[in-house]
């Protein structure tokens, strides 16, 4: 079946015995997107990822890359796709420049072009200076970077990144979305799976994955413009389960969740909810409170979504 889209599924599911990892996704992704594939881990994404890949056959249902049926011609899918693993498939005991050497014999770089491309990519992830070293002494975000050269190094029209910035510092993950929107900007098609909030905010759209189901597809925006039905408070203080309590108490609170050392408060009015709430978390004895407006997150789209 012929198809406009880059990667397009119906009812794409797979099952390992009686668990079904995958359940009867559905999504279309156009040429030269960032689209992200969003969930907390064991959700269906690396299973997802694997089928479109030409990895993993489907249970049932089907899926095209490129036009490729990624149950019948998944041969023909890896030779114009890329794919970047979460371990990162690089050989440590070899040089920078003979990673990407040894890509390019495997992707069938044509021996006239391979110079020429080592050197884009040497640029492309600023490793120039850095060919002779050993791979197994990059740090993290070095590796990262190899691995996204290795994993272009033949001009792939679609490129699957399976959690590209796990293990990695801030600033590496920062760096590394600035190459995918290069990449993009050149016509790449970039397929990504995530389980970092922040990071699912830099894609064109988003499909949100909870026990093998996709639950929500949309552009960020979107999603929080459908999901979040009211306003958002972020509140501080101590003990966090007293405020917790007092919060889901008061009257127009819709909603509180714990985010890391803060909690999120959905409310029907910011105006009116805000200083009733520091109101009431002082006569309970909260110490340091602090109640403040924010803009809703991906993180409070996922939560509102899977309660």
């Amino acid at each position: 079946m012929a198809s406009s889209y880059a990667v397009e599924t119906h009812d794409l599911t797979r099952q390992f015995g009686s668990f079904t990892a995958v359940d009867h996704v559905s999504f279309q992704v156009e040429a030269g997107e960032v689209f992200g594939f969003l969930g907390p881990n064991g959700s269906g994404k690396t299973t997802t990822i694997r089928m479109l890949c030409g990895l993993l056959t489907p249970t049932s249902g089907d899926g095209h890359v490129l036009g490729l049926d990624i149950g019948r011609e998944g041969e023909q899918i890896k030779a114009r796709i890329g794919y970047m693993s979460q371990k990162f498939s690089l050989y440590p005991d070899l040089r920078v420049i003979e990673n990407l050497e040894f890509y390019a014999s495997v992707y069938g770089v044509p021996r006239v072009q391979q110079q020429g491309r080592m050197a884009e990519l040497l640029a492309l992830a600023d490793l120039r200076g850095r060919e002779r070293e050993m791979t197994s002494a990059l740090s993290g975000g070095w590796k990262q970077r190899l691995a996204l050269a290795c994993a272009i190094v033949h001009r792939p029209q679609v490129l699957f990144l399976d959690e590209p910035t796990g293990g990695v510092d801030p600033e590496a993950r920062r760096v590394f979305w600035e190459l995918i929107y290069t990449l993009a900007t050149e016509g790449v098609t970039v397929f990504v799976t995530t389980h970092y909030m922040d990071e699912a905010e830099h894609c064109n759209r988003i499909g949100m994955m909870h026990g093998g189901k996709l639950i929500a597809l949309d552009t960020p925006a979107g999603l929080k413009r459908s999901t979040i039905q009211g306003e958002m408070l972020e509140i501080e203080g101590s003990p966090q389960d007293l405020a917790l309590d007092v919060l889901k108490g008061l009257p127009g609170v819709r909603d509180v969740a714990p985010h890391g050392a803060r909690l999120h408060a959905l409310v029907d009015s910011v105006a009116a909810q805000a200083p009733a709430a520091l109101s009431a978390l002082a006569q309970a004895g909260v110490e340091d409170a602090r109640v403040e407006p924010i803009d809703p997150s991906l993180e409070d789209v996922f939560v509102a979504l899977v309660g």
